[in-house]
């Protein structure tokens, strides 16, 4: 091969790689807040100062979590993500999680539909799926919506 083929073979490898490392690096960052109703961000969500928290009728309005780093935030329970992988649109978790009554290693897996968009998974049971969508940014101290029209459940209450 002469001097000019192999600097092109070189040229070539390394634009490879660079789109190899700049591919890995894009991943898909599930961080943010998620909800299975677009439209209830605000009613399920709030933020004091830097810290993003459900609201005490969150529930009311459908289910959501909190994903912060490596660790998942839901109404009943936290998990810690131990480890991660991505196969495709889908990523596979395997956490850590603990409730008020139990703790327990939990396989998550989520195949990401769009940037704003997500369907938890469950392998083994096809077409068994919950979507959820990423809901923007809280202002800091974001005010309750108006919930004169919800009466909240009390307990022993269907």
């Amino acid at each position: 091969m002469s001097r000019h083929g192999r600097m092109l073979a070189t040229s070539v490898g390394c634009i490879a790689v660079s789109a190899l490392i700049y591919t890995t690096a894009q991943a898909f960052e599930l961080t943010g807040k998620w909800s299975s109703a677009r439209d209830a961000c605000d009613k399920m969500f709030v933020s004091k100062g830097k810290q993003t928290t459900f609201r005490k009728d969150s529930d009311l309005y459908g289910s959501g979590f909190i994903i912060e780093g490596n660790r998942i935030r839901g109404r009943m329970a936290n998990c810690k993500i131990l480890k991660r992988s991505t196969k495709g649109d889908v990523i596979n978790m395997l956490a850590s999680c603990g409730t008020d009554i139990m703790l327990s290693d939990v396989q998550l897996s989520v195949k990401v539909l769009d940037d704003g968009k997500i369907d938890r998974i469950f392998p083994g049971f096809e077409g068994s799926t919950f979507t959820y969508f990423r809901c923007p940014p809280l202002t800091p101290n974001q005010q309750a919506p108006d919930q004169s029209h919800v009466t909240p459940r009390r307990s022993g209450q269907q």
